[in-house]
């Protein structure tokens, strides 16, 4: 139950030290996205790792309440993908940043995803547009989310399994 434990304990992390995250866990977490499974194994995504104080802070503009999450955190990394390789960027993305989120949590460094992909930027223009613009990424690529990383002030507790919501599942028929 090894794994299961990492998923039950794997909780999303807003308030971080300033500590910086050491190189051998931002690179494990980064590899753990590398990772992750995609259709057709076409692997879309990118990945843009942000540890510029002055551009997580201009980030920070791109969503009501995300300077919050981005003036605090060590790093960030924008998930974005390739639109023109494959039409499902967005699960193939989803897969990665979960797995991201949890090598994260396994080695210690806290992590929270900040969706971007569906939502405004304070300026009322598409959260995407203004990330693409900050970070110069090609227009034929869709901008997914962003995974704050920091090393946690402190941990939520795990969840556990009497807590999941059991009802949902169904077997044979819905």
């Amino acid at each position: 139950m090894d794994m299961l434990d990492t998923i039950l304990a794997r909780r999303s992390v807003r308030q971080y030290t300033a500590d910086p995250i050491p190189e051998e866990k931002l690179n494990a977490i980064l590899y753990a996205g590398l990772a992750a499974a995609s259709s057709k194994n076409r692997r879309p995504w990118e990945f843009v790792v942000v540890r510029d104080r002055a551009m997580l802070n201009k980030l920070g503009a791109c969503r009501p309440g995300a300077s919050n999450l981005l003036g605090k955190c060590s790093a960030a990394i924008v998930v974005c993908a390739d639109a023109e390789l494959v039409d499902v960027w967005v699960e193939d993305c989803a897969s990665a940043i979960t797995q991201m989120h949890l090598m994260a949590d396994a080695t210690g460094v806290g992590s929270c995803w900040l969706q971007v992909r569906l939502r405004k930027a304070e300026d009322g223009r598409d959260t995407a547009d203004v990330v693409r613009e900050l970070l110069g990424i090609p227009a034929k690529y869709g901008v997914m989310a962003i995974l704050t990383l920091g090393m946690p002030a402190s941990h939520p507790s795990p969840h556990t399994v009497e807590e999941l919501p059991l009802e949902k599942i169904h077997h044979e028929h819905f």
